[in-house]
């Protein structure tokens, strides 16, 4: 037995130490967001062994109901959101949940309420679920002003508001990745701990990279500037190598990518979806805060992504996010469109 590996392990920086350090910070705190995101990794954890024997539980496959947006459910799906709505509550620190399978917002009952709205997306990418791409969860924190009822307006914020953010990926490891608003940090869960270890300390997205992601079955539907910069990434006119093309269809696993190794993940609005396809509170919102906070951009095709102001909780938005430069760019194709008009 290797004893000094195993003193070694009680010196990580877990997950619930890094968070309890930073509530230290902060000595007016009480530890509500601590408790908050401790029951977050809590439903993290769960449905990620959920995920890992879905097979085997017979939890893959469809549980016969379709959701809000039209898709068709699968069963680890319903557990997800289950698992999810029951840790938030139970944290009695939540008040308003928004969950991408419920058409409406959830009000915590007055006993087990708390100060922080959380919208969620239990479970991205389930259509990977049979064939085990990596599939996640996404979320965001806002919290309700001081001493008011909670209202659905509480949520209906624009994303500069979030207080954090983050998603965890089930994959070849399950990776959880969280910003509070100081910089974005990486957590893989070890097994055989059952806890999330620090892997990847204050991750910073390269300033351009060499990567584009997007779904090119739909450009016959593109508008002119995203057809031109795809076309610009595939047959560079500066002489400059092309782009590499990466799209895994699952969201999460796009924009963890896309973090660690740079380059931009493009869901433009089209013919077939003016509006875009990626849901603003659960989906656009907290991917943009963690691309900023890691030196990024996000972009909707006419302003800043986290200036968006909801109308509905299930609104969509067209959104390009990912390195500085490469974000920039697509501005310019946009910017370069408006004149014309």
């Amino acid at each position: 037995m290797d004893h000094a590996a195993d003193v070694h392990k009680t010196d990580l920086m877990t997950i619930t130490r890094f968070v309890l350090n930073e509530q230290s910070k902060y000595p007016e705190s009480r530890g509500d967001f601590s408790i908050l995101l401790n029951h977050i990794v809590l439903g993290c954890k769960f449905v990620c062994s959920a995920v890992n024997k879905a097979g085997l539980a017979k939890l893959i496959g469809l549980a016969g109901e379709t959701n809000i947006q039209g898709e068709e459910q699968k069963k680890l799906d319903v557990l997800s959101n289950e698992v999810f709505i029951k840790a938030l509550i139970s944290s009695g620190r939540t008040c308003i949940l928004v969950s991408e399978e419920d058409e409406e917002a959830t009000f915590v009952e007055p006993s087990k309420r708390g100060k922080y709205c959380v919208v969620f997306d239990p479970l991205d990418g389930s259509s990977n679920i049979d064939c085990g791409v990596s599939i996640g969860t996404i979320f965001g924190i806002y919290m309700i002003k001081d001493g008011s009822e909670p209202v659905l307006e509480d949520v209906l914020q624009p994303g500069k508001n979030m207080l954090a953010a983050g998603y965890c990926m089930y994959g070849s490891s399950c990776t959880f990745v969280l910003s509070t608003g100081t910089g974005v940090n990486g957590f893989t869960l070890d097994p055989s701990l059952g806890e999330f270890i620090l892997t990847h300390p204050d991750i910073k997205i390269p300033k351009k990279g060499k990567i584009y992601s997007v779904n090119e079955g739909n450009a016959k539907n593109w508008d002119g500037p995203t057809a031109k910069y795809v076309e610009k990434c595939k047959f560079p006119k500066d002489g400059s190598s092309s782009k590499s093309l990466r799209y895994i269809g699952s969201m999460v696993a796009d924009i963890h990518r896309t973090l660690l190794y740079g380059g931009i993940f493009l869901y433009p609005a089209d013919k077939k979806s003016p509006n875009g396809k990626l849901r603003v509170l659960y989906e656009v919102f907290p991917m943009s805060f963690l691309m900023e906070q890691a030196g990024g951009q996000a972009f909707t095709g006419k302003h800043r992504a986290l200036d968006l102001v909801p109308n509905n909780i299930h609104e969509r938005s067209p959104i390009f996010l990912g390195s500085y430069d490469d974000v920039e760019e697509i501005k310019a194709l946009y910017a370069a469109e408006e004149k014309k008009e």
